[in-house]
């Protein structure tokens, strides 16, 4: 399987799923700490990619998505967007919604 091929099953297979640096309990970067806790602060479950172990990943994920900057959501295989939007959705409460819908729609 190739790399692509291996994103695409990882979001596929994954309701939410986050591309970061690190993992939930240790980011390894200051935008993948926001990230985690926007999403754990709106009680959201998520998967999660540790782009640092996996170069590979690291290296194609922004041909996949079209997004040049870590971290990535994905939600329901759709890009959502990085640190800035992530804490923005997370901000205006939008955030908890999108896991609410995907919670109803993956049950």
């Amino acid at each position: 399987m190739g790399v692509i091929e291996q994103i695409k099953e990882i979001v596929e297979t994954n309701p939410i799923v986050l591309f970061m640096k690190g993992d939930p309990q240790f980011p390894q970067c200051g935008f993948s700490s926001r990230a985690v806790q926007a999403l754990q602060a709106s009680g959201i479950e998520f998967a999660h990619v540790d782009i640092l172990s996996n170069p590979d990943i690291r290296s194609h994920l922004p041909q996949y998505s079209n997004w040049p900057t870590f971290p990535q959501l994905f939600v329901n295989g759709e890009l959502i967007g990085g640190c800035d939007i992530i804490i923005e959705l997370f901000e205006k409460g939008e955030l908890k919604k999108i896991a609410e819908t995907t919670t109803a729609k993956n049950t």
